[in-house]
């Protein structure tokens, strides 16, 4: 992996929700993760001290908020540790924004989440955040500081495309992923299919139909969430009965809460290709998964941050990846 400038006014932090991928970018720059001390007190309570000097410095902090919910308030501890150190700049660092899925009022009573978590890293003292693949890219507009929004496509699309998989038709699992899935076609040269989906309660889905053709074709899902595989699962089948081989699956965050490992090893899918924006433990790791790095992307867009350049520049201009 290439290198980037050690110049000593970045300063790379790990938080305890994914520190191999937090390691693996403060590698790209050729130095190690900043020295912070985190720990519980035996009530649960979070302490955090940074055990260097980060005055004046431009820090990064690295952590996923996937659940439990510890890990999102350790990393508004650790901005608001950061700020109080007067460091010069704080970047929160998300691979996964837990929280994303809650981005509306699709009914009365209820939060709109996303938006508090917004409140509460600016709140904290973060002055600005770099994310990947948000589940609705409108929570963009959600923060009041600068909000850098990558895009796990361009990895997984390189890699795909060396597998060179014949009669490939890219299929969307509901009607919001069909843009992602719209990029994907347009980058491998394949078709289009797109599932629909009734939802009947949370984390319940029922997938009632398919449009477009996929008999006879190498297919591949592609999704930003895997989180029970109710979903997908049901998808699989429906893709399945209409004649499709081989199936792929792409996606870039692996929740995997409740049934989802066992649903994904009883799916006839030959291949599911995820990131290491969340850290999965061994327990969750099927044999079929496929676990692209993050590193060398978020290094990048760390580096021109710091550099104050372009990071539309990372992803080719052959319309949106999202």
């Amino acid at each position: 992996m290439a290198s980037f400038s050690t110049d000593p006014e970045i300063k790379i932090f790990s938080g305890r929700s994914n520190p191999g991928l937090a390691e693996k970018i403060a590698n790209a720059f050729d130095k190690s993760l900043g020295q912070v001390e985190i720990k519980n007190f035996s009530d649960g309570e979070i302490w955090v001290k940074y055990k260097e000097n980060i005055r004046g410095t431009d820090v990064f902090i690295i952590q996923s908020t996937n659940a439990p919910a510890e890990n999102l308030l350790e990393l508004l501890i650790m901005i608001d540790a950061a700020r109080r150190a007067s460091a010069s700049r704080i970047t929160a660092v998300i691979p996964y924004f837990g929280y994303a899925r809650q981005d509306r009022k699709d009914q009365p009573r209820v939060s709109i989440s996303s938006k508090l978590v917004a409140n509460l890293i600016t709140k904290a003292g973060a002055n600005r955040v770099l994310t990947l693949d948000l589940h609705a890219p409108q929570i963009q507009g959600f923060f009041d500081i600068p909000l850098d929004h990558l895009y796990a496509a361009s990895i997984f699309i390189e890699h795909i495309k060396k597998l060179e998989m014949p009669d490939l038709v890219v299929a969307s699992p509901d009607i919001g992923g069909i843009h992602l899935a719209r990029a994907y076609a347009s980058r491998l040269s394949s078709e289009l299919a797109m599932l629909n989906k009734k939802r009947i309660k949370h984390n319940v889905c029922d997938v009632t139909e398919l449009i477009g053709d996929v008999n006879n074709k190498n297919v591949l899902v592609v999704d930003d969430i895997i989180d029970t595989a109710g979903t997908l699962f049901n998808g699989i089948n429906v893709l399945k009965e209409k004649g499709a081989q081989n199936i792929y699956v792409a996606c870039t965050h692996a929740v995997l809460s409740g049934d989802a490992v066992e649903r994904l090893k009883k799916a006839n899918i030959t291949k599911i290709f995820l990131s290491n924006s969340i850290n999965l433990p061994k327990s969750k790791i099927t044999n079929n998964m496929e676990i692209l790095c993050l590193s060398k992307l978020l290094a990048e867009a760390i580096a021109r941050i710091h550099a104050e350049r372009s990071i539309s520049d990372l992803f080719p201009q052959k319309g949106p990846l999202h």
